[in-house]
């Protein structure tokens, strides 16, 4: 007798194939209602679709978000920072005090840089090396950074930056393709790099999951986060650099509140804010829901406070949802 052969058929499984995995992923569900916002704007507002409008909306979430990239990092790594908007008014403050005294554009830049990465290690040395909450340590922070602030200026402004200075929040690149988005564009690859392709990266997805394990795994994880907090003080400098140029003026009351929609939009981004889990293309697109959707809200003529309640809101819907979603899962099952 003849063997027979008996041939099988390879069946895939579509659902754990990598595009259905894309698919159904949270940066997926993002992007459709980003495209969503886009579409009832365009209807809600003539003036919507007009080129310098839409360009002027990136400056909505640019600036936020060059300070997201690095918080996002540090939230999947366990910890947070609630002092970066203050960080912008010092720095801020300090640009301001030294046009005073006559500095130029490349003073000032270095200035605000400087600050940023002081704060940062201000920040660090109280986390990582006397073991402090970094929730608390911050939160003093952002009352310190501030009040130094108000006791330089108290209720005056500093004016009368170079108008060179002008270029990194009023300059263009090509027709309505800003500065601020260039360097939007940039950092958003520098930190997917940092995060998705490198060891560091890695080391930071360990720590956020088990930080024992991964401190006995080899990896210094202090030393990381000290880095960490290190980068997200150089990306509130950054912002403040930009910011300042934007507005031509210092007050002490700037980037009063951007804590928030920071944190808002790491979280919308798909980072656990209890660490150990997110991706930078979600923060990149949840930085895009919080520009439109403020933008949009603008053009009709919405108040802020309803802005801010509407991103309070947010930032508590998002933290919850997975909760929900995990309890209602556990019904289901039951």
């Amino acid at each position: 007798m003849s063997d027979i052969a008996v041939q099988t058929r390879h069946v895939p499984d579509r659902l754990n194939s990598r595009a259905f995995r894309i698919l159904r992923s949270w940066e997926a569900l993002l992007l459709a209602v980003t495209v969503a916002i886009f579409i009832v704007n365009s209807f809600a507002s003539p003036y919507f679709l007009n080129a310098w409008n839409l360009s002027d909306a990136t400056f909505n979430f640019t600036e936020k978000a060059m300070i997201a990239f690095a918080m996002a990092l540090l939230i999947i790594s366990g910890e947070i920072d609630l002092s970066v908007a203050a960080i912008i008014a010092l720095a801020s403050t300090a640009m301001g005090l030294a046009v005073q005294y006559g500095a130029g554009t490349p003073e000032l830049v270095a200035i605000g840089l400087a600050v940023g990465l002081l704060c940062g290690a201000f920040n660090a040395v109280f986390v990582t090396i006397l073991g402090l909450p970094s929730i608390v340590v911050t939160i003093g922070t952002m009352s310190l950074f501030r009040g130094i602030s108000y006791i330089i200026l108290g209720d005056e402004a500093f004016r009368g930056y170079p108008s060179s200075f002008a270029w990194f929040g009023q300059g263009y690149i090509y027709w309505v393709f800003t500065v601020e988005m260039l360097l939007f564009v940039i950092i958003a690859v520098i930190y997917g790099v940092l995060l998705h392709k490198t060891n560091f990266g890695r080391a930071v997805y360990a720590i956020g999951n088990n930080p024992t394990g991964a401190l006995f795994s080899g990896i210094r994880v202090q030393r990381v986060k000290f880095i960490l907090f290190l980068l997200t003080g150089l990306m509130s400098g950054v912002a403040a650099i930009c910011l300042t140029s934007r507005l031509g003026s210092t007050r002490p009351s700037i980037a009063q509140g951007m804590e928030l929609e920071v944190v808002t939009m790491v979280v919308l981004g798909g980072v656990n804010i209890l660490g150990g889990s997110g991706s930078i293309p979600g923060v990149v697109i949840a930085a895009f829901v919080m520009g439109l959707v403020t933008f949009g809200l603008g053009l009709l003529n919405v108040p802020g406070i309803v802005m801010s309640i509407f991103i309070g809101l947010l930032l508590i819907g998002v933290i919850a949802l997975p909760r929900l979603w995990a309890i209602a899962a556990q019904s289901r099952k039951a």
